[in-house]
């Protein structure tokens, strides 16, 4: 029997019987605003979970290395069990969302080069945005993880966004996280979504990502099952 080992916002994570691998399980949750807005979507699970298997894979036939092994049926995977360093890992490609905001900067301006952020992980306080030495001052990593981990991020965001131009979409920015094996390895774990993306499409800047959702713009389920159309069929 499997037992529920930890419950986010939009997965469940089952123990298995073997101690070095998880069960993930893609709910049809979605949350935006730190959990503040919430809604249940039909299929959300089964599209997060296929589509985050086949970048995933992509990124392993790349040469990253990252936490996924396979997926199993619709809605769930097999990945390597890590403990997940605290740190959401953001890039951003062109202004959009909280930059727009915070800088005063107009949504859909390219930047110069990508821009790499820091969030601390931590719901209670907000998730708040923090700088490299911050994250060496709270013990979070080393400068050599960070180094790394900024290395990979930087690497795959080239990847995703050659593999997300095939299917005519811009990567404008994404999140994800990064975790250590049980021989402190690092490596690229969580998923990479339209929940965790923006995906605006080529030249009319439409959103293909959960912007539809903290925007009220309709199509939320339509925009995901079209990203999942266009890897699989372009």
């Amino acid at each position: 029997m499997m037992n529920l080992l930890y419950e986010g916002k939009a997965k469940q994570l089952y123990s298995c019987e073997e101690p070095d691998k998880v069960y993930v399980h893609y709910k049809n949750s979605a949350t935006a605003f730190n959990g503040i807005k919430k809604e249940e979507f039909e299929k959300k699970g089964v599209l997060n979970n296929t589509i985050t298997s086949l970048i995933f894979n992509y990124l392993e036939n790349a040469g990253v290395r990252t936490h996924f092994i396979e997926k199993v049926n619709d809605t769930d995977q097999i990945c390597q069990h890590v403990t997940i360093i605290p740190l959401e890992v953001i890039i951003r490609n062109i202004v959009a969302g909280s930059m727009a905001k915070k800088y005063g900067l107009p949504e859909g301006q390219v930047l110069a080069k990508p821009v790499f952020e820091l969030s601390y992980k931590n719901d209670a306080l907000g998730d708040p945005l923090i700088n490299d030495d911050h994250a060496v001052a709270l013990h979070i990593v080393t400068e050599d993880e960070l180094a790394f981990i900024k290395f990979q991020a930087l690497r795959i965001n080239m990847l995703l966004q050659e593999f997300f131009l095939k299917a005519n979409l811009t990567l404008v920015d994404f999140k994800i996280e990064f975790g250590k094996t049980k021989n402190n390895q690092i490596i690229l774990a969580d998923e990479i979504s339209p929940d965790t993306c923006r995906l605006w499409e080529v030249g009319t800047q439409e959103k293909f990502d959960k912007d539809r959702f903290r925007r009220d713009l309709g199509g939320v389920m339509e925009a995901y099952e079209e990203v999942l159309r266009r890897l699989t069929h372009e």
